[in-house]
């Protein structure tokens, strides 16, 4: 059964979404002490976490930061933020998909379903490497490695990388891409996966691969 963490200070909203899920056979952990969530992320282990913006002594994205320092669990944040920087924000500190409130329980599920298919259905099937000019895609762990250096993805970050990796020197389209991640282009701003794109190029430049990934103009990125 899959551990749901739902840190969401408005306890209807939590509420409403514990028993949905419950209903979803989920096992869903509802946070009341917004203090350490870094520990209680530990203690849980949650397969996926729900992460509101707006709460109490520090907000979603610190959290977020925070939790990517211990974890590649997916994250999706749920927030009544409708600007574009609170998108990018969200995806910058480590999110894998951004839901606006009021939201529908069944988009909800839908992406919940979607990101832990991906997540979980890739560490099933395969648990090994993919290498590429040297380059090392740990799939178990969603981590790169090149030379002595080596970097933690995000689950985003990781399902691009290795579908380019997947299909080298074939160009893979933008909607491609997002019919990938996310099974379906109207769940998402194209704005995320240009996020994603150039926050994943950077993590390549770090350890010593820039100019990996190529943008073919109008066509899509290409890994040679």
């Amino acid at each position: 059964m899959y551990k749901i963490m739902i840190i969401e200070d408005d306890p209807k909203i939590s509420s409403i979404i514990s028993e949905h899920l419950l209903k979803w056979k989920f096992e869903p952990y509802a946070i009341v002490d917004f203090e350490n969530l870094d520990l209680q992320l530990t203690e849980i282990k949650p397969h996926l976490v729900l992460l509101d913006i707006n709460l109490p002594a520090f907000d979603g994205f610190y959290w977020c930061s925070k939790f990517r320092q211990l974890s590649n669990v997916p994250i999706i944040f749920i927030s009544s933020r409708t600007q574009n920087m609170d998108i990018v924000m969200a995806m910058n500190m480590g999110g894998d998909d951004f839901i606006q409130k009021p939201f529908s329980l069944e988009v909800l599920m839908a992406k919940i379903n979607a990101i832990l298919r991906r997540t979980y259905t890739y560490q099933q099937q395969e648990k090994d490497y993919i290498e590429h000019q040297g380059l090392m895609l740990n799939i178990e762990k969603s981590s790169i490695s090149y030379l002595d250096k080596e970097m933690n993805l995000t689950k985003n970050e990781f399902h691009i990388l290795y579908l380019l990796m997947k299909k080298k020197e074939n160009i893979v389209s933008r909607e491609e891409l997002m019919q990938a991640l996310w099974e379906s282009e109207n769940f998402i701003d194209d704005n995320t996966l240009t996020v994603n794109i150039a926050r994943l190029r950077r993590k390549l430049e770090e350890v010593g691969l820039a100019d990996f990934i190529e943008t073919k103009k109008r066509q899509g990125y290409l890994i040679k």
